[in-house]
């Protein structure tokens, strides 16, 4: 029976009331047939009551995804690689904007919303990248569960916005969890993992994002995780995430997963046992098939109404602070207009994260092109290459630049500049003839535009040219590529390697015969603009490695292995082709001055940390300076080192710094075979400077990094 307030507007429509009386309101008004028709996504109208269709299913991942035009930033693990978290959280703010724009747009149009127009965005992806073959890696900020948590809990809030009632969009972490490959088992892969790696590595930047960034909701994994399904897990779902971080959002599974629970991973007998496990564990919604059939499960007496209505709960609620049911008047991102969508604003954002995102991982001098240079030649299959731009989970727009573009715009008149492909993406060259490789030794610099593209590496049914559903076997370059740049090194060209990809390469001897080396990620649509500036010199790099690159697979355990020993930078031993945290400039920098405010530390004290970056070289830049930390005395197996700060610096030439970070009692916390957390006395190191310490870092011309102790008592 409807209720309705004084004046007659039913009590789920009442934006004076709290939010948790409205949704019982709307709930017991419910049929069984009804409340099962909201638990999918694409939840089904009631026109009885005027409530439309609503498809929860949107993306988000670097701008608004799958949905026509939208501003392009680069690929998630390009954001990573400015450890920006402050731009992350305007470029996320942006992306809310833009969202609520379009989806008004659409329900103006035409009345209603379809897939991908909607307010709920399955983004940000939390995972950690632990194995670069992994393709789907280029959607996570990096291998480091703290420098991941920092990046996701920006990118929340921007896109949930700071009302004090209504969420701009709902963000949503995901995938929960111990999720990161192989793609082509995801729907029958039981990820084996130890108590102390999951709460060390997998689950800190899900508590993050879930009890300081307050997501709204959080997306259940494909896998299993130690034998139970992540999206019916009783660990996971009810004791972790509900019991101990106090989640009060919802839960949704990854697309068709639930199906897996009996066609894959044959934990249930049908499709209904299915359902029923799903939804009384904590899954409020299906992406996909499968809640359609939770009739049938109360039927056979496998779960109750309640169940259903415990999860429409939670549904509506987000429903509700995105302010669906409410006057439009009263939601002030309903007035977003469409000329926010890739205006001039989000351009310059787009390109301040690519300028940023851009990791100069050798310079033999080469760089930047000097103004007296006379020719320039432009080679290799990503040159010309959109889509290289792009990544996957993407959206579109009408100005994306090509590296071609960005190099032709910027090169000044009078330099000579030649563009010819030279070599394919993955395939030999068809023509014996190729005049790439006659004329690549008589110009002073060549561009050679390598690496990677989202053809070869991303999600199980994107990466077409993936004979790994999206994953990758090797990671090094193409042979065609490696072929190809051998012969130009051979013939004497000065090779500048401008390298795309969503994961690491391992260069191999390519390293030594390039003079320099620009890693550039997906870039997003002003790619070409900010490799330009960096590579003609406007602009410094200052973008570092998210992640390490290995020499080789003979460096890493097997892919299937979820153990994290001999994985990133916290637990490998052998030494990297690049390390976690590396990147150069085109100045100098150094660190001193590393003190302490106490180094002698009481259980659950707080120690501050404070050091002193100069910049020692030519030209004003930015440096990224960052904090690690040891338990030299662990009484269990800890990480070598763990990142516990970084912080952007301007400087400009001669100038110094002093920067400032916190040691939290959580830092220090170890933990032990069955999960449990305590601070154990003993020694610490921090580390300050600007990559992960170790000596490759140092070979390859990353600052002396300083040192200091204090001990817990």
């Amino acid at each position: 029976m409807s209720t309705s307030d004084p004046i007659g507007i039913p009590v789920f429509r009442d934006p004076s009331r709290p939010i948790a009386e409205r949704v019982q309101d709307l709930i017991g008004q419910l049929t069984l047939d009804e409340k099962i028709g909201q638990l999918t996504h694409n939840a089904r109208p009631i026109p009885r009551l005027g409530i439309p269709a609503y498809n929860w299913w949107s993306e988000a991942l670097h701008g608004v995804a799958r949905n026509g035009r939208a501003t392009v930033f680069p690929q998630a693990i390009g954001l990573g690689a400015t450890w920006d978290p402050a731009l992350v959280q305007r470029i996320a703010s942006a992306i809310g904007d833009e969202a609520r724009a379009k989806h008004h747009a659409a329900l103006r149009r035409k009345g209603g919303t379809d897939i991908y127009q909607g307010l709920t965005f399955w983004s940000p992806n939390v995972n950690i990248f632990r194995d670069p073959r992994w393709g789907r890696g280029q959607e996570t900020y990096g291998e480091d569960p703290f420098l991941t948590g920092e990046m996701g809990a920006a990118f929340v809030r921007g896109l949930q916005g700071d009302h004090p009632h209504y969420l701009k969009v709902a963000a949503c972490a995901k995938h929960y969890a111990v999720h990161s490959g192989p793609e082509k088992d995801r729907h029958t892969f039981d990820a084996r993992v130890s108590l102390r790696d999951l709460h060390t590595t997998y689950l800190p930047a899900f508590r993050k994002l879930v009890v300081e960034a307050r997501v709204e909701a959080v997306m259940g994994a494909y896998n299993r995780t130690n034998g139970e399904p992540c999206c019916a897990h009783p660990l996971l779902l009810e004791q972790i995430l509900r019991s101990e971080w106090g989640f009060e959002g919802h839960v949704v599974s990854d697309c068709w997963a639930l199906n897996d629970f009996h066609t894959g991973h044959k934990i249930t007998a049908d499709v209904v046992e299915s359902a029923a496990l799903a939804i009384r564990h904590g899954c409020d919604l299906s992406c996909g098939e499968t809640y359609e059939f939770l009739g049938e499960a109360i039927r056979r007496g496998l779960i109750t109404e309640a169940d259903i209505d415990r999860a429409l709960g939670r549904l509506f609620t987000t429903r509700m602070k995105l302010g669906t049911f409410d006057p439009p008047e009263l939601v002030p991102y309903t007035a977003t207009p469409m000329d926010v969508v890739g205006c001039a604003e989000h351009r310059a954002l787009a390109y301040e994260a690519a300028l940023k995102s851009l990791v100069l991982l050798k310079n033999d001098g080469m760089l930047p092109i000097a103004p007296d240079t006379r020719s320039v030649l432009v080679v290799g299959p990503t040159a010309a290459d959109a889509g290289m731009l792009l990544g996957n989970y993407f959206g579109m727009s009408d100005s994306l630049c090509t590296l071609l573009e960005g190099i032709a715009g910027r090169a000044p008149e009078g330099m000579r500049v030649e563009y010819l492909p030279g070599c394919l993406l993955t395939h030999p060259s068809a023509n014996p003839n190729n005049w790439s490789v006659f004329t690549a030794p008589t110009v002073d610099v060549v561009l050679a535009c390598v690496g990677l593209s989202p053809l070869l590496e991303g999600e199980e049914g994107e990466a077409i040219e993936s004979l790994e559903r999206g994953d990758r076997s090797d990671i090094a370059l193409p042979a065609a590529q490696v072929e190809y740049l051998k012969d130009l090194a051979i013939r004497g060209a000065k090779l500048v390697l401008v390298v795309s990809g969503g994961s690491p390469v391992a260069l191999g001897e390519l390293a030594d015969l390039a003079k320099a080396v620009l890693f550039i990620w997906y870039p997003g649509q002003e790619g070409g603009r900010a490799v330009a500036d960096v590579l003609f010199g406007n602009e410094s790099p200052s973008g570092k490695l998210p992640l390490t690159f290995p020499r080789s697979l003979a460096d890493l355990p097997p892919f299937e292995a979820y153990a994290m020993a001999g994985r990133t930078y916290r637990y490998a031993t052998a030494e990297p082709l690049y390390p976690f945290g590396f990147g150069l400039s085109y100045s100098c920098f150094t660190y001193s001055d590393l003190r302490l405010d106490r180094t002698l530390v009481a259980a659950g004290e707080l120690v501050t940390a404070t050091f002193t970056v100069t910049n020692t070289g030519a030209v004003e830049a930015e440096e990224v300076a960052q904090l690690y930390l040891s338990d030299l005395e662990a009484g269990v197996a800890v990480p070598l080192q763990s990142l516990v700060g970084f912080q952007r610096v301007r400087l400009a030439p001669g100038a110094r710094a002093d920067v400032r970070m916190t040691i939290t009692p959580a830092m220090m916390e170890v933990i032990d075979d069955d999960g449990a957390r305590r601070i154990e006395p003993g020694r610490f190191r921090l580390t300050a400077g600007g990559c992960s310490p170790g000596a490759r870092g140092l070979a390859l011309g990353a600052p002396q990094p300083v040192c200091a102790e204090f001990v817990v008592g």
